[in-house]
C-alpha cells in the first residue's frame, strides 16, 4: 500500500510539473550581417557580360542580330500603331504636309506585328544607314527610289511583296493598312541574300548609379511641336514610379494597338536641324550632318546639349564631352531650326 501511495504521488507530481511546463518559443532567427565580400559577390552575380547595343540592357549572351529599321505611318488614321513599344530607337521627322513619320529601329525585341508601314524618304534612309540597319518601307519618293534601286542599301520594299511578306489589314484603309513582322522581314532578307549580322558598336550608356544623379532643368512634362498642326504635337510625361517617360500625341497616349501596352521611354533626344521643301509635293531635305542644339530628357530632367553626327549617329555632347544614355529605349525628335527649340519645345509642371 505504501509503495503504491508513493508511486501515485510521484506520478501526480510529474503530471503537475507537466501542466506547468511552458513551451519555449522558437528562437528568433538572427539576421546575419552581410559581409563586404558577400556584397561584392552579389554585385558580380548581377553583372552581365554583354549588353544590347541600342538599349544598354544587360544580357548573358551576345546579341548579333542586325538592327531592322521600319518606316511607320503617323497619320491620325494610322493610330494606334503596332510594334512601336518594342523598338529600341524611334526617329520622328517631318515628311510632306507637316505630317511626321517614324523610323522604328528593332534589335533587342521582335514584335509580331509592325505597322502601318509607309513609304521611304531619302533622309530616313540616311538615318537607317547610320546604324547599319536593314531598311524596310512600302513605297518610295523619287529620291528614295534612286537610292534603293542602286543596290547600295540592303532593303525590303512592300511594293514588291504586297500580299506575301506584307499584308493589308482589314481594319484600316490604304495607304494606312500595310503591315509586316520581324519574321517576314527576316524571310525577305534571307531570300535576297542579305547579311543580317550586327556590325556596329554599342552606344555609350550610364550606370544605374550615374542615372540616379542626373541633373538639369525640371522636365516632368515637355511638349514638342513640329509645325503649327497640333495633331502632331507630342507631350512627354515623366512617370516617377516607373522612371520612364510616357508619350502622348494630340492628347492621346501612344500605345500598341494589339496589346495596349504604352510606349515607355528612358531617353528623349530633341534636336533641331535645317529643313527645306524641295518640290511642289512638299517633300523635304533635312540636314543630318551639320550639328546643332538640342535637349536630352532623362529621369525627369532636361540637359541642354549640342548634337553631333558621329559616323552617322546623333550623339549628345555637353562642354565637349559625349553624354551617355540611360539604359533603355530612346525617342529622337527632329524639329526644324525655324522656329527651333525656343518655338517648338515647352516645359510644363
Amino acid at each position: 500500500m505504501l509503495m503504491l501511495l508513493i508511486s501515485a504521488c510521484s506520478s501526480a507530481k510529474e503530471t503537475n510539473n507537466t501542466d506547468k511546463v511552458v513551451v519555449e518559443k522558437p528562437k528568433q532567427e538572427q539576421k546575419e550581417e552581410v559581409t563586404e565580400e558577400e556584397k561584392e559577390e552579389e554585385e558580380k552575380e548581377e553583372e552581365f557580360k554583354y549588353v544590347y547595343p541600342f538599349t544598354g540592357v544587360g544580357i548573358h549572351e551576345e546579341s548579333l542580330q542586325r538592327p531592322i529599321a521600319v518606316m511607320i505611318n503617323n497619320h491620325p488614321a494610322a493610330r494606334p500603331q503596332s510594334g512601336l513599344h518594342k523598338a529600341d530607337i524611334v526617329f520622328e521627322v517631318l515628311a510632306e504636309g507637316d505630317v511626321t513619320r517614324f523610323l522604328a529601329v528593332f534589335q533587342s525585341e521582335s514584335p509580331k506585328i509592325i505597322g502601318p508601314v509607309r513609304s521611304a524618304r531619302d533622309y530616313y534612309i540616311d538615318l537607317s544607314q547610320g546604324l547599319d540597319a536593314f531598311y524596310v518601307a512600302h513605297g518610295w519618293s523619287p529620291e528614295a527610289q534612286s537610292i534603293l534601286s542602286s543596290g547600295k542599301v540592303d532593303n525590303l520594299n512592300g511594293l514588291f511583296y504586297d500580299g506575301s511578306l506584307f499584308w493589308r489589314a482589314k481594319h484600316r484603309k490604304a495607304p494606312h493598312n500595310s503591315y509586316t513582322s520581324i519574321e517576314n522581314i527576316e524571310k525577305g532578307a534571307d531570300k535576297k541574300g542579305y547579311n543580317m549580322e550586327l556590325s556596329n558598336k554599342p552606344y555609350a550608356f550610364l550606370t544605374d548609379k550615374e542615372a540616379e544623379v542626373i541633373e538639369g532643368l525640371d522636365a516632368k512634362k515637355v511638349k514638342v511641336s513640329y509645325s503649327s498642326r497640333s495633331t502632331f504635337t507630342n507631350e512627354y510625361v515623366y512617370n516617377s514610379e516607373k522612371k520612364k517617360y510616357e508619350r502622348f500625341s494630340n492628347n492621346e497616349q501612344t500605345i500598341d494597338r494589339e496589346t495596349e501596352e504604352p510606349v515607355l521611354l528612358d531617353n528623349i533626344l530633341i534636336v533641331e536641324m535645317k529643313h527645306k521643301v524641295i518640290d511642289s509635293y512638299g517633300r523635304r531635305e533635312v540636314n543630318l550632318t551639320s550639328g546643332g542644339n538640342g535637349y536630352l530628357l532623362q529621369r525627369g530632367k532636361a540637359i541642354e546639349i549640342e548634337w553631333k553626327n558621329v559616323d552617322g549617329r546623333f550623339l549628345p555632347f555637353k562642354d565637349g564631352q559625349e553624354l551617355g544614355f540611360v539604359q533603355g529605349k530612346t525617342w529622337v525628335s527632329i524639329i526644324p531650326t525655324s522656329p527651333g527649340l525656343s518655338g517648338s519645345v515647352s516645359f510644363g509642371k
